[in-house]
């Protein structure tokens, strides 16, 4: 009983700090494909029930992330759904903020990261949301280094194409009247 109380008490020191971190890449890897806090929910119980293979406690954010791309990639496979088309209900993303353009931003944003490939969509998350280097994400996606740097190139080249097609430029100092401006 009191192993159970103590894993418990580690597991959750391990797993508070960085609970906001590891929420927002969930919430945009799966948008469209699945719940994030499904996703969240299942990522945690296998992390816990594999608490004891974890060698280095200050990795429990790359372990965990490892996790919910596994566990995404299984879900995916098993159920392969059709990618969302504008004319299609998308799911809503609860958001604590109260700025209704910061919602509208981050709605186009997830948007956009949906029609990426899978692995652009991860690595742009990891890279620019959850701030993971390079390095870190060839070891997640098991690849190479240039093979991330390719992903993120391509990604938000992408990403910037599938945004000017919904009348979304990027801010810059001279965007042209009436273009609507992204602000993340």
């Amino acid at each position: 009983m009191d192993n159970i109380k103590t894993k418990d008490h580690d597991f959750m020191a391990l797993y508070n700090p960085v609970h906001a971190r590891f929420e927002r890449f969930c919430r945009a890897r799966v948008y469209g494909d699945m719940l994030y806090k499904d996703l969240m929910h299942d990522s945690i119980l296998i992390a816990y029930e594999k608490l004891d293979t974890l060698k280095n406690p200050g990795a429990f954010l790359h372990f965990l992330f490892g996790i919910a791309i596994r566990v995404l990639a299984n879900a995916n496979r098993k159920n392969r759904p059709e990618p969302i088309r504008e004319n299609k209900m998308v799911l809503f993303i609860e958001d604590e903020s109260n700025r209704a353009d910061k919602n509208d931003d981050l709605d186009l944003l997830y948007q956009g990261l949906a029609q990426l490939s899978d692995d652009q969509r991860e690595a742009l998350i990891l890279f620019e949301i959850t701030g993971f280097s390079i390095a870190e994400i060839a070891e997640l996606q098991s690849c190479s280094v240039s093979a991330v740097k390719q992903r993120l190139l391509r990604g938000r080249k992408e990403l910037l194409a599938v945004l000017r097609e919904k009348g979304v430029e990027p801010l810059s100092e001279n965007n042209q009247a009436g273009k609507k401006t992204l602000v993340v």
